[in-house]
């Protein structure tokens, strides 16, 4: 087989398995209610729990709390997002569903990158319901649109390839719930010892240094910067550079862990 036929064959398998994985989520609308609401609690919830504590106390790019939040919570949710992407595949596991994907003359790696894909996509409606319900609370681009669609892209795309540690993670665990468990060791962490939600400067000293120099971090100041106009101090490809290791390192995992579980 030619090199064209086959790229031509991993694009189409690829597609077929996003598409299957797009349709469960349309034939399941109470998993699209809770997929919203979850995102609009947490920045409303977020939003005025810490608004006025921290909004009083420090001084913060934006002016108001909802501008420097939204780009954290968006962090945060998205990768919420790719989370599912191994749950979804430990439970295809579960299911059997992966034996007969195995009878068929089709890619192994279709089956991880289709769930990848369609994760990103719904991650997309998930980012616009944010950038609404921001709007609502104040949040405003202060770097124009084009930026803001930067910022949105830059996100989707950490996203992304958090899916692939979260493939990782459902292969290697080979269970739904342990899948979650083990996704949620490394999202609370990053998330919480980042500036997702406080200036780094509040923290402990010894917990800045490990604060500014993770990904979490450089995802949401990159995101921040594109939003706000405010100086990146290299985090946009800083967290570039990361989104390419993450996938050089975790894609190869993820498929060998698929080829030996299947």
């Amino acid at each position: 087989m030619s090199v064209g036929k086959a790229i031509f064959y991993q694009v189409s398998d690829t597609w077929e398995i996003t598409k299957r994985n797009l349709y469960r989520y349309l034939r399941l609308p109470r998993l699209i209610f809770f997929s919203s609401v979850q995102p609009i609690m947490f920045l409303v919830l977020f939003n005025f729990v810490f608004g006025g504590a921290i909004g009083a106390g420090t001084a913060i790019p934006g002016g108001k709390y909802i501008n420097y939040l939204l780009p954290g919570i968006l962090t945060q949710m998205i990768m919420f997002g790719g989370m599912q992407t191994g749950i979804g595949l430990a439970r295809d596991m579960s299911s059997g569903i992966i034996d007969r994907f195995r009878s068929l003359p089709m890619s192994r790696g279709a089956v991880l990158a289709g769930r990848a894909f369609a994760d990103t996509i719904r991650n997309i409606f998930v980012a616009i319901i944010m950038l609404v319900v921001g709007t609502l609370l104040g949040f405003r681009f202060h770097a124009g649109y084009l930026d803001g669609l930067a910022m949105v892209l830059v996100i989707l795309a950490w996203g992304f390839a958090f899916s692939w540690i979260a493939a990782f993670l459902g292969m290697f665990t080979g269970d739904e719930e342990t899948a979650q468990l083990a996704s949620f060791v490394i999202i609370f962490p990053l998330v919480f010892a980042s500036a997702a939600f406080v200036p780094i400067q509040t923290m402990p000293h010894w917990l800045q240094k490990f604060a500014a120099n993770q990904p979490v971090t450089f995802a949401t100041n990159a995101a921040r910067s594109l939003a706000l106009g405010t100086p990146s101090n290299g985090a946009v490809w800083k967290l570039l550079l990361w989104i390419a290791g993450i996938l050089i390192v975790f894609i190869p995992l993820a498929v060998y862990n698929y080829r030996r579980r299947a």
